[in-house]
């Protein structure tokens, strides 16, 4: 009886990365946080809040490798991010596990950020799709019948046209 409140939390497939916390981001400059994803993909979402200073602080979600990058101030490849804001907001499906970094940009103010960050990781299987567009070959089927569609429409239309002109 004793291990069904044990057996309840190891199922749970929401885990808080980071909870609710208060970091500082000095101006020009940029924080980071590691988060390893080496045993399976997991939904990635994020909150940020500036509590005093900066009204222009980004955040976002890139690979470890894009972090090496962004040292070196190189394009990153960014896999998510948030516009110069107050407040944002990040919902990225991780489909490969590996080693990702979300980062809080501070780098356009001349002032620090004291800004509350929460992370969480969700492992559920996603919900949405993998796919999120048509392959080449249907693509190319669509196509094919709305133009022999609209053709078809334009001939029995000007066909119409031209026998009540005739008329």
């Amino acid at each position: 009886m004793m291990f069904a409140p044990l057996l309840f939390l190891l199922a749970a497939t929401r885990v808080e990365l980071i909870p609710s916390q208060t970091v500082e981001v000095a101006p020009h400059t940029w924080g980071q946080f590691e988060i390893d994803l080496m045993q399976r993909p997991a939904l990635v979402e994020a909150t940020f809040q500036v509590e005093s200073g900066s009204n222009n602080l980004r955040m976002a979600l890139l690979r470890r490798d894009g972090l090496e990058r962004l040292r070196n101030e190189e394009p990153a490849g960014v896999l998510a991010w948030t516009g110069p804001s107050r407040l944002g907001r990040i919902r990225y499906q991780v489909r490969e596990p590996g080693s990702y970094a979300m980062v809080l940009d501070n780098r356009a103010e001349s002032r620090p950020a004291t800004v509350r960050l929460n992370v969480w990781l969700d492992f559920a299987e996603p919900t949405t799709p993998g796919a999120t567009q048509l392959s080449t070959g249907r693509r190319a089927a669509i196509v094919s019948i709305s133009c022999v569609a609209f053709l078809g429409v334009v001939a029995f239309s000007a066909r119409r046209l031209w026998s009540a002109i005739k008329r």
